[in-house]
C-alpha cells in the first residue's frame, strides 16, 4: 500500500477521534485507532509508532496541513486531544490548488463519455461539481441547484456516513415532532437518503428492535460512537425505496396499484416527469390516466394534494376516500 494511502487512512482516522465528543483519545488510544484503520485496509502492514502519530498531528495543525484548531485536554496526568470545535473536519476544508487541478482532470475525463448510453448522469454531474468546487472563472453565477442551507443537522451526515462505512453503532439523541422532550437510541446506521430537500439515516433501533428506523437529521440533537457490536443489515435498500414516494413506510401496508386521472392542462408535466418509476399512463382528450405500483403513504398524499383540482384518485376506493377527507378539511379552513 502506498505511503500516501496509509498516510491520508491515518489522517481519516485522527479526525475522527479528534471530532468525537463522546469519547476521550488520549495518545495511546489515537495510535491504536489508525493501527486498526491500518490493519483493517491492508492486514500486512506495519503499524505506526508514537513518533509517527505526533508527526501527523503536527502537519494537521501546520498551515501546509489543514490548520487544524486542536484542544490538548488534562485528565490527572494524562493528555486527551479534541477540536476545539466540534463541528470542524477535515473533509469540509476548501480545496487547494493540488485537489483543485485533481478533480478538473478527473472531469476532463468524464466529460469524454458525455452522451454515452448508461452515462448520462455525466452530464448533469459536470456542471455541478465545476459550479459546486469553484473550478470556473466566472465574475457571476450561471447555475443554481436546489437545496436548503437553512437546514439543520446536515453536520451530522459525514459522521453518519463514515460509521455506516465503518461499521459504528452511536448513540442518538433525537426528539421528533411529538416528543415533548428529547430521548436517546442506539442506532446502527444502514443507509442515507434525501428527500424533498431533507436528510434521512435510516438503520437498527436496537432498543426496540425495529431495522427500519427513520431519523430525520434536522431533528438529531447529537450523536457518539459507543463500543457495541455493530449488526449488519440484510436489506436491500434500493429495493426497499423502489415501492415508495418519499421515506415512510407504514407498519401493515401493503404495494398496492394506484390510479389517477389528470386534466389535459397537466397531463404532457406528469408525462414527463412521472410520479413514480413503475408509472405506466394513458392519454386520451379527457385527460391522462396513471398507473402506479406503491405503498400508499404521507408523501404520497401530500403529491397528489398538490396537484389541487387537476387530479382525481380513480382507485382504490380507500385511498380515494382519505384523499377527499383531506380535501374537506382544507375547505373548512376557508
Amino acid at each position: 500500500m502506498a505511503t500516501n494511502k496509509n498516510a491520508l487512512i491515518r489522517y481519516q482516522t485522527l479526525d475522527k477521534c479528534f471530532r468525537n465528543p463522546g469519547r476521550m483519545y488520549f495518545w495511546e488510544d489515537l495510535l491504536d485507532e489508525c493501527n486498526s484503520a491500518l490493519a483493517e485496509f491492508d492486514p500486512k502492514v506495519e503499524g505506526i509508532q508514537r513518533r509517527q502519530l505526533f508527526d501527523d498531528i503536527r502537519f494537521m495543525e501546520s498551515e501546509q496541513g489543514w490548520s487544524i484548531s486542536l484542544k490538548r485536554i488534562r485528565d490527572g496526568r494524562k493528555v486527551y486531544y479534541r477540536y476545539n470545535d466540534l463541528s470542524f473536519s477535515i473533509n469540509n476544508q476548501p480545496l487547494n490548488d493540488s485537489e483543485a487541478e485533481q478533480i478538473k482532470s478527473a472531469l476532463q475525463i468524464l466529460s469524454r463519455f458525455s452522451g454515452t448510453p448508461q452515462f448520462e448522469w455525466v452530464n448533469e454531474m459536470i456542471p455541478m461539481l465545476e459550479s459546486k468546487f469553484g473550478l470556473i472563472e466566472r465574475k457571476n453565477e450561471v447555475i443554481s441547484f436546489e437545496s436548503n442551507i437553512d437546514l439543520k443537522g446536515l453536520h451530522f451526515l459525514t459522521p453518519l456516513f463514515n460509521s455506516i462505512i465503518n461499521e459504528r453503532v452511536l448513540k442518538v439523541t433525537y426528539k421528533d415532532f411529538k416528543s415533548s422532550e428529547p430521548y436517546e437510541i442506539t442506532f446502527h446506521p444502514y443507509f442515507l437518503k434525501q428527500y424533498n430537500n431533507r436528510w434521512f439515516a435510516f438503520g437498527l433501533n436496537s432498543d426496540n428492535l425495529v431495522p427500519n428506523w427513520n431519523l430525520a437529521l434536522d431533528r438529531i440533537e447529537s450523536l457518539s460512537e459507543t463500543s457495541l457490536k455493530y449488526k449488519p443489515s440484510k436489506t436491500d435498500w434500493e429495493e426497499y425505496f423502489y415501492d415508495l414516494v418519499g421515506v415512510t413506510s407504514p407498519e401493515g401496508v401493503k404495494l398496492q396499484e394506484i390510479v389517477l386521472k389528470f386534466t389535459p392542462e397537466v397531463a404532457p408535466y406528469v408525462v414527463t416527469k412521472p410520479i413514480h418509476p413503475s408509472q405506466k399512463h394513458k392519454n386520451d382528450p379527457t385527460g391522462l390516466e396513471v398507473r402506479i405500483k406503491v405503498i400508499p403513504n404521507f408523501e404520497l398524499e401530500r403529491l397528489v394534494l398538490s396537484f389541487g383540482e387537476q387530479v382525481e384518485v380513480i382507485f382504490p376506493q380507500d385511498f380515494k376516500e382519505r384523499i377527499a377527507h383531506r380535501l374537506n378539511l382544507a375547505i373548512r379552513s376557508y
